[in-house]
């Protein structure tokens, strides 16, 4: 009955933020296929499923802080590179909760955006090894 997640929304209160850190910090790439709304946003395409976001400045995060909290309420973004995202994670300063070692078979790593939405990001577990290069 059900074939999957079509899109994750997330209100964002600055777009010009937003904008900042989805597309110039994460490299997301926008989508050509949101419709010209009344309202200012973006939408992001991952492979058939999407990311939208919508820009209410009244609008409330769920969460209401950018504190990083892993059993918080979030969704997954799967990722091919761990290393990489570290990388530019570190590269802007952005705070980050890592948990390589988890109860889950992949490595997990937290971020909060910029309204204090909360996003993980898992890939494949590297060995001791692979880490250590």
């Amino acid at each position: 009955m059900y074939e999957g997640v079509h899109h994750v929304s997330l209100v964002v209160t600055d777009l010009k933020k937003a904008l900042y850190f989805y597309e110039g910090i994460l490299g997301f790439s926008a989508s050509e296929e949101r419709p010209q709304f009344a309202f200012p946003g973006v939408w992001y395409d991952f492979g058939g499923t999407q990311l939208h976001l919508i820009t209410n400045p009244k609008g409330k995060v769920l969460r209401g802080t950018d504190e990083l909290d892993s059993r918080d309420g979030h969704f997954a973004v799967r990722v091919k590179d761990i290393p990489r995202l570290l990388k530019k994670l570190d590269h802007h300063h952005i705070p980050y909760l890592n948990k390589p070692e988890n109860k889950t078979p992949w490595h997990q790593v937290y971020v909060s955006d910029p309204d204090g939405n909360l996003i993980e990001f898992n890939g494949e577990r590297q060995s001791v090894s692979e880490r250590d290069l």
